[in-house]
């Protein structure tokens, strides 16, 4: 299983923008479709945004579309979120994993740490 840690997260006012990174230990998260995940206190773990393994094909959760857009760099081993006009319900740990294309869901049971976004209104 390919070690993935993020990054990049913060406290930013509403309206703000933050960009968070995925780096992966390994090559081999090349050839996975990627997504990311949050999860606010109190709430279970939702889908935010994925792109295939090549680049193509980005999906994005409807509360997020417009704002976020996901990317990923196969020469650095590492995938983006660029996350403009925060919101305050948008504060959560965000965490990425390797999907399934089609469910979405994650393809293994380990999570890495995740990064905090908190944005204050």
């Amino acid at each position: 299983q390919v070690q993935l840690v993020e990054s990049g997260g913060g406290l930013v006012q509403a309206g703000g923008s933050l960009r968070l990174s995925c780096a992966a230990s390994e090559r081999t998260v090349n050839s996975y479709h990627m997504g990311w995940f949050r999860q606010a206190p109190g709430k279970e773990r939702e889908f935010v945004a994925a792109v295939m393994w090549s680049g193509g094909s980005p999906y994005y959760a409807d509360s997020v579309k417009g704002r976020f857009t996901i990317s990923r760099d196969n020469a650095k081993n590492t995938v983006y979120l660029q996350m403009n006009s925060l919101k305050p319900e948008d504060t959560a740990v965000y965490y990425c994993a390797a999907v399934r294309w089609g469910s979405l869901r994650p393809l293994f049971d380990d999570w890495g740490q995740g990064t905090q976004v908190t944005v204050s209104s």
